[in-house]
């Protein structure tokens, strides 16, 4: 079995919202949090490139991965 490379998160939070929001203009976008399914996986857009492998936290059985859409606007998950 392939050992899974550990990569550490190259991104710092700099501020907690209740919603989506852009950090650009500063708009606010009302927001569902709601847990990954199988059917999200297959709508994954592989064009970009997240430091996340959502298929391997997927399939792990002690993990629940969840994700974080835009009200009334399900968008495949662009990854």
């Amino acid at each position: 079995m392939k050992k899974k490379k550990e990569i550490g998160l190259d991104f710092e939070v700099d501020k907690l919202t209740n919603s989506i929001e852009n950090v650009v203009t500063g708009d606010s976008f009302p927001t569902d949090i709601s847990i990954v399914t199988s059917a999200d996986l297959k709508k994954i857009v592989t064009k970009y490139k997240w430091q996340f492998d959502w298929r391997y936290e997927y399939k792990q059985p002690e993990r629940e991965i969840y994700k974080l859409t835009i009200v009334n606007n399900q968008q495949p998950l662009k990854v």
